[in-house]
């Protein structure tokens, strides 16, 4: 399995990854602002069995997708240094859903979703603010967000983002700490050191889900952890 990571996430967290596969740890210059700089979900889109990539990726990333065997389609649109063009990519897929802002989602991805039931929202950043658990659960940290997915009848948590870190802002967002693998979300960071964290681990807890947390800190936003390839 590749699991492709900001390269910028605490070492303790990376090496905790290594133990479930083999890391790409996404760095960029020049293409965007340097926090979201090297998250996964500003240049990665994975909707079904597709992997979609922002065309301008670093080649030097290019070339560790095809070495690990792992298959993709190459987007339309460029990421680039403000948003929204920053956030072409930051879509949620799952469950039959295909969720984001639709003004901003790059062409390719809403052609792969023709299919999906579609739900707009305001945030450009959805990724980073929604993370999609298993029957139609999600949690969120945009209040936004969080009415949108009420009115179509989702069980969405809310969360507060504050305690969460990223670099260069007030704080980060509750989707961009997690990755989910098989039955389990991994979360960069404790959540014992997040002011919601009993809430997260309850609401984890109603769904038999397993919390793997990568260090002993507070939350960091990474652009989520990205999980791809056979196991």
């Amino acid at each position: 399995m590749l699991i492709i990571i900001d390269k910028k996430i605490p070492e303790q967290a990376r090496n905790r990854l290594r133990e479930y596969g083999e890391l790409l740890e996404l760095q960029t210059t020049g293409i965007t602002y340097e926090a979201i700089s090297g998250h996964p979900d500003i240049f990665f889109h994975r909707i079904g069995d597709e992997l979609v990539v922002a065309p301008n990726l670093p080649e030097n990333h290019f070339h560790e997708l095809e070495k690990a065997g792992i298959t993709f389609i190459r987007g339309e649109q460029a990421v680039c240094q403000k948003y929204p063009a920053s956030s072409a990519y930051n879509a949620v897929s799952a469950n039959g859903y295909l969720i984001h802002n639709f003004r901003n989602t790059d062409a390719v991805i809403t052609r792969l979703g023709e299919d999906a039931d579609l739900i707009h929202v305001d945030q450009g950043y959805t990724r980073c603010n929604l993370l999609a658990l298993k029957d139609e659960h999600f949690i969120t940290s945009d209040a936004m967000i969080k009415r949108v997915l009420d009115r179509f009848g989702k069980d969405c948590l809310y969360v507060d983002p504050e305690g969460i870190l990223l670099e260069g802002f007030k704080h980060g967002f509750f989707g961009g700490c997690c990755g989910i693998s098989d039955n389990k979300v991994f979360v960069i960071g404790s959540l014992s050191k997040y002011p919601e964290g009993d809430k997260v681990k309850e609401y984890f807890a109603s769904l038999d889900i397993e919390a793997v947390e990568l260090y002993d800190g507070p939350l960091f936003d990474g652009g989520s952890i990205l999980f791809v390839g056979d196991q």
